[in-house]
Formats: structure tokens, sequence, C-alpha cells
């Protein structure tokens, strides 16, 4: 296959390195015509189009839960649906919210304001000044970039202020400190950004100065992954902090303490902590002696903040986990803390509150193979949470309740799929090491068929029992099997589940994932041939090794917004900020392990490959699109069965609006259904 020629410039040791011009016109050329032929071979069809459009309906779904935020007495939502595909944030009050069909209010619509400014904004939230909530800073992208335009808003006239702050497009971090002066770091000009292209530098800028004449109020360092500083307005606990993120999982934090000296809070580097009121959260990432006693890894730790910083060491456990239980996350209330666990997976929420100990008691309600979570919470006036409750077969249902009284049923989910005759199991395969990994089974009880596997792996995230209605619909209500499996490298077992697989351990990651493939035929749940997988960001480059090393396991592979050059992912984009993770590639010794399962680099004339998709975003400034560019270019040299599709807007989730979603999961499901004979 004949590909553009490649400009001089590039490494000669990587022919494809100028796939790595993000909007160069070679490159772009490369995309159109790999876009035309992947939309010519996947779309166009009857089934086709009644898939997507499945999906559209899914996605633009007016029974869909409009998730709130509470922010003083209104509770804002953000919609999109086929009427508004940018979207519309809106708000109510509870009153209202309680109702079939709220009374909302529009705030801000963002298809009105792309058309008013020519220009493809995609939201990307507001930071809202508490505790007066009556101006924000909103943040809009241009095509889902994580870069983003900073604007002032008035929430009491609903409009821009004239005047009021404002940043250019950047990857900014920004924070009230009160009415007229913010915390900002961004592109301040040469020398202000990481090796990650985020702040550097954090400023305290006054309203009605020039961006020019803010102070600053901390400088990193270049190898830093990013600095910023906040203000706590709570009353009577007024404080402000500076964070220095060292590494992915290394920060500093300091006090800053009257006239602007720097207080470092003694705790371990790779610990997080959370200071509300008067107290002080150390969660551990790895064993930790203080005083007379050692904490172990994923520890919840409360002391009092003032007596803490005095020199005290004195520390009640909170939380302390067990072989099959972690602690998701925390948060707060007015008077109480809620701890979110997981149980070999499953939810368990409790409700600690401190007395003259920390009283703990369960918070009911969750289901025994499910998914709870605190969608929110008002920490600064009541005791008010709200918790979402849901399963693979079970949609969500939104819960109000005030802690120590009654709960509500605020919303309801449809039902996108019929779940009848579908059960949930969880199984354990054993990986290379012996170690034992979890996974669900959704699926037709005693049927072997096509089967889709997920799987993501990476940076302590957790993949927990959730309802899709696009994979109900697409995938399991047309007969079809789906697995999540929880691999090493995940926070489901906590902080050691994670650090297990850090960078000269990857490999096992990957071990994990081929062994839950070979415990589905072991069980006679599907076949090679009939065993599609899926997965992005580090899903992807889960997906890209399972292509390269572990071929024959597999009928299909997805891999979207994918890390795969391995080699120089750490210059390309925020790539340097997952060091800690992945190791570095121009120490000899790192590359040493990471050139083992680097996608790119592991890719063999002569060997057989399954059907593979590759989707990205021309927009996605975390995960350089020339990771999947690249792959499919080197594929395409070697006959593999390749198709690539590259939306222009979208950022890392390579969709911008639900039309461009479910065109992007409709490609996916008529690949893997083609396949795997669905």
């Amino acid at each position: 296959m004949t590909e553009p020629d490649m400009p001089h410039s590039a490494a000669i040791d990587d022919p494809y390195r100028w796939l790595e011009d993000v909007t160069g016109d070679i490159a772009l050329d490369w995309v159109r015509s790999r876009n035309a032929e992947t939309t010519a071979s996947l779309t166009g069809s009857a089934d086709f189009d009644a898939l997507r459009d499945e999906v559209r309906e899914i996605l633009d779904s007016d029974d869909r839960i409009p998730y709130v935020t509470r922010r003083g007495e209104y509770l804002y939502n953000f919609w999109q649906d086929a009427a508004h595909p940018r979207g519309l944030w809106r708000r109510t009050t509870l009153e209202s919210y309680r109702t079939p069909e709220p009374d909302w209010q529009i705030v801000l619509d963002v298809d009105a304001l792309a058309a008013a400014e020519d220009e493809n904004w995609v939201w990307q939230g507001p930071t809202v000044q508490r505790p007066g909530y009556r101006r924000c800073l909103i943040e809009l992208s241009r095509g889902g970039a994580d870069a983003t335009v900073v604007r002032e808003f008035d929430l009491e006239t609903l409009n821009f202020v004239d005047g009021g702050f404002e940043l250019p497009e950047a990857k900014s971090t920004i924070g009230w400190i009160d009415d007229d002066q913010i915390y900002v770091g961004t592109d301040f000009g040469v020398g202000s950004l990481t090796a990650s292209g985020y702040p550097r530098v954090v400023k305290q800028w006054r309203r009605g100065t020039p961006l020019s004449a803010a102070t600053t109020v901390f400088d990193g360092k270049p190898d830093d992954v990013s600095v910023g500083a906040y203000h706590d307005p709570t009353e009577g606990f007024e404080r402000d902090f500076v964070v220095r993120h060292v590494d992915f999982y290394r920060t500093e934090t300091y006090l800053r303490a009257t006239g602007g000296a720097l207080v470092r809070i003694d705790v371990p580097d790779d610990a997080d902590i959370d200071v509300h009121r008067e107290w002080l959260l150390v969660r551990t990432r790895s064993p930790w002696r203080a005083g007379e006693r050692e904490y172990p890894a994923g520890a919840l730790l409360a002391a009092r903040f003032d007596d803490y910083l005095a020199g005290s060491r004195q520390l009640t456990v909170l939380f302390e986990p067990d072989r099959h239980t972690s602690l998701s996350y925390h948060t707060w209330t007015r008077h109480h803390l809620i701890l979110v666990t997981l149980t070999d997976v499953k939810s368990r929420l409790y409700v600690l509150t401190p007395d003259d100990g920390w009283r703990r008691e369960p918070l009911a309600g969750v289901p025994e193979v499910g998914a709870a979570d605190v969608v929110n919470t008002d920490p600064d006036n009541s005791d008010e949470y709200l918790l979402d409750v849901c399963g693979f077969t079970q949609p969500s249902t939104l819960y109000r309740g005030e802690v120590g009284g009654e709960r509500e049923t605020l919303k309801r989910a449809p039902e996108f799929f019929d779940a009848g005759g579908l059960a949930v199991a969880q199984h354990f395969a054993t990986s290379a090491d012996g170690t034992r990994i979890p996974y669900f089974v959704v699926g037709p009880q005693d049927a072997a068929g096509p089967t889709l596997l997920t799987g993501y792996g990476g940076f302590e995230i957790s993949l927990t029992p959730s309802y899709s209605g696009i994979i109900g619909r697409g995938w399991l209500a047309r007969g079809g099997t789906y697995v999540v499996a929880n691999i090493r490298g995940g926070g489901e077992y906590g902080p050691d589940w994670h650090q297990a697989v850090l960078r000269g351990n990857r490999m096992r990651v990957y071990e994990d994932f081929a062994a839950v493939a070979r415990d589905l035929v072991r069980r006679g749940i599907s076949t090679p041939e009939r065993l599609g997988i899926e997965g992005g960001s580090n899903g992807g480059l889960l997906m890209g090794v399972m292509l390269t090393r572990y071929p024959d396991l597999f009928g299909a592979i997805v891999s979207q917004v994918p890390l795969l050059d391995m080699r120089r992912y750490h210059q390309l984009l925020a790539g340097a900020s997952w060091m800690a993770e992945y190791g570095d590639p121009d120490d000899p010794t790192d590359w040493a392990y990471l050139r083992e399962y680097s996608p790119y680099h592991n890719l063999r004339a002569g060997e057989r490959y399954p059907p593979t998709l590759l989707i990205t975003s021309t927009r996605d400034d975390r995960v350089h699109p020339g990771h999947a560019r690249k792959m499919v270019a080197k594929m395409r040299e070697l006959d593999a069965d390749v198709r690539y599709y590259e939306n222009i807007e979208g950022g890392h989730g390579a969709a911008a609006d639900n039309e461009q979603r479910a065109f992007k999961w409709a490609m996916v499901l008529e690949l893997l259904s083609r396949t795997m004979r669905l």
C-alpha cells in the first residue's frame, strides 16, 4: 500500500513520524483517506443506520436522569440532546426538581454562543465562587480539547462579565480567592509551562489589572507535572493552599500563611490530603510510620489540622484495607464523612461522624452486585447527599437523603434494553504469577457466543458495575455477552493493586487480561474467534498490547484514543506526566522493558492480526493522535486487516456531541458484530 512521501526531516528509525504533525496538510490528507475507507466499509447499510439511530436515541432521551450539582439555592445541570447538541447549562430548585418535568432556567446556551461567535465551543465546566455563588469562571474548549478559554460569568444577570477575568486558550488552572482576586496558572510565556504542558507558575491576579501584573505565588520546576493554588472560604476556617504535583502520584501541599509564607504539610509525598474545617485527612499510598505506629497503604487517617501542623501525630484510623476491601473515595457533608468502599469490586458505603470519637454506620440501599456513587453533597451548608445506584442490568436510581434522616427517590432512569434472561456473575481468573483476577460477566445464561471484553488497568482507576444503554441495546439485547475485567493497575483493591504493575512490572497488566480471556474460553463462555475486546486511552494501550502479543486470543480489537508508541509517548503532548506510571523511555533500563510491550515496536511481518479498528481525535491534546495514526500506517504496510477513524472534534473523548458519539459507537459495534457473527 502506498503512503504519502515522507518529509525529509522524519527520523530514520520511525518512518511514520510525519503523522505526528497534527494539523499538517499531508498528515490530514492521510487521515481523510483513512476515514473515507472506514466509513465506506462500516457505514451506509440499513443495519448500521438502525444501530446508530438507536444509540442516538439513548443519548438524546428526554427520560435520562438530569444529574445536578447544588450551588446555593439552585441545582445546576448540563444537558445535551438533539435540539441542543453543544448543550444547555441550566438550573432549577429542589422543589421543582422533584417534579416529573422541572422548570429549568437556562443559564448558558452553548449552541447559541457557538453560533454567535462562529466557534466550535465544547463545554468544559464552571468554577463557581463560594460561598455567595454569584460569579463563576466558565471554561470552553475548541472542539473538546483539554486546553480551554476562560471567561467570567455573572450568575445573577446570566451574562458574561464585561471586563471580567478572561484567559486565552491554554491548559489553565483557576480558583477564586474573593470577589476581586483569583489564583491562576496558565501559559504566561516562555518557561511558564512544565514539560507536560501544564502550568509551572501560579499567580494571584486582581480584578482590573492586566494578567502581566499578577503576583507570583509559587514557581515549580520544569519537570513537575503542574502546580496550582486554591482558597478555602469556609467561614471560620479560611485558608489558602499551594500544591506542587511532582509527578502523577507525588504531591507537595503547602499552607499559605499570612504574608505569603509557605508551610509544608508534612505527610508522605505519595499521600493524598483533604482539609475540611478543623480536620485533616490523609490517605496513604504506601506504608507510613507516624508517631509510634505504622499505617498501611490504602488507609484513611484523621487528625485535627491545627494540632497536626503544631507537631502532634495523634491520628485516628478511619479506614484500613484488607485482602478484599479498599477505599474508593470519601466525601464530606456539613457534619459527616461518607466513605465509598469496594469489597471484591462491589460498593459498600458508610457514614462517619466525628463526635467524641468517629462513629461509623452503614449507608443502606446499595445493591449486592452493583455500584453506588455519591454524586453531590453540600458540605458548606447541610448534610444532604445525592446517591446514584445502578448495576449492569439495573438502570440508575437517583436518591436524595440527609445523613440521619429519610431518603427519597428523586429520579429513575428508563430501561433501554430488555434485561430478561440476562445473568450477572463474577468469576476469578488466575494470572501468570498466581494472582486471582476478578471479572464480571453479563449475558444469556449458559450460552457461549459473541463476547465483548473490556478493561483499563492503570492509574488506580476502578471499573465498577454500571448500566450502559449503548452496550445493553447495541450488544446484550442482540445476543452478545459483555465482560469487564478488573485487572491490576486499577484501584479495585487499593494502592497495592495499582503499584504491583508500575513501570518495570507493567507486563503483569497484560498477563492479567490474557488470563481473563483464556478463562472465558475455559469456562465455555466464548471462543477466541468470537471474543472481541475494546478499550480507550490507557485501555487503548492495553488493546494494542493484546493485538501484538496475544493476537490468537481474540477475534476483533477496538482501540480508542490510545497510547501505542512507548518510545516517544513522553515527548508528545501530556505524555511526560505519565512517566511515574510507565517509566522514562530515555533511560536505557526503562526502555528495555517498555520495548518489550510497546505496540508500535512489536508489530511483525507474517503475523496474523485480528480485524482491528482504531479511533482517535485530531483535537485530543492529551494523548497525541500520532499514536493511532502511526500504528495504522505500520499495520497497513504489513497488510493487516485494520480500519481507522479520526474525528476532528471531541478531544480525549473522541466525540464532542451526541451525534458524534452515536456515530463512533455504531462503528465500534458494527465491526464487532460482523467479526463476532452477532
